[in-house]
């Protein structure tokens, strides 16, 4: 590990306007990600998690607090330079797939490489990736002709294909039965020693935290334990 660790992210706080109401989702959350480091996040429905994930990977802003990204603060960027940061650091791999139907797995694959910023790999480099998560034998099959593992499997080979120095990863096992929820953690943890690639993954699923080197736990939007 590097002395500089992927993320940061000091004193986070979320809150939402709802009519006159202020509804405080996230309270001061600090922590780190060391590189090459896979880390649970966890926590009872509605204790944060999923905002939490959104503000770490980009996809939202804190209402207060600061997330560093590779050395760099990421919470007040212009849209597009937010944009650009998220193409080329950040993969993220959803409970539910978010595969385009209509597309193949490869297509699926080399859409987040059409996205402008995206480290300049070619669109082979997706059959690489694809290969890399043991699926060079279904490149032209559509999701609706995978398996639940299969699909997750093509989600976790479009978050990588950009080769990101962090993958955020909300529930991946969630639609999974055990068995091939513990492959896709294999998956997971063989990606982390193979490419030094750090992974946060948010679960409810104890087997699931117990493969990470650590586990973070959020109660009431508060970090009650890492």
């Amino acid at each position: 590990m590097t002395s500089q660790p992927t993320l940061v992210a000091r004193g986070v706080e979320k809150s939402l306007a709802l009519g006159r109401e202020t509804i405080h989702i996230l309270h001061g959350v600090s922590f780190e990600l060391g590189r090459g480091e896979m880390v649970a996040l966890m926590g009872p429905s509605g204790s944060g998690k999923s905002t939490l994930l959104g503000i770490v990977a980009g996809l939202d802003r804190p209402s207060a607090g600061s997330i560093v990204l590779d050395g760099e603060e990421i919470g007040n960027l212009s849209e597009n330079r937010l944009a650009d940061v998220r193409a080329r650091k950040v993969g993220m791999v959803f409970q539910s797939y978010n595969l385009i139907p209509t597309l193949t797995a490869l297509e699926n694959v080399q859409l987040p490489l059409h996205v402008p910023g995206r480290n300049g790999h070619t669109p082979e480099h997706a059959r690489e990736t694809l290969a890399e998560v043991g699926l060079a034998h279904r490149l032209m099959h559509r999701p609706s002709q995978l398996s639940g593992g299969e699909q997750q499997r093509v989600a976790v080979a479009r978050a990588l294909v950009s080769d990101p120095s962090m993958i955020v990863a909300d529930e991946p096992t969630g639609n999974l039965d055990t068995e091939t929820g513990d492959a896709l953690m294999r998956l997971l943890l063989d990606i982390r020693a193979r490419l030094g690639t750090t992974i946060l993954v948010a679960t409810h699923n104890d087997a699931v935290a117990g493969r990470a080197d650590r586990v973070l736990r959020l109660r009431d939007g508060l970090l009650i334990e890492q």
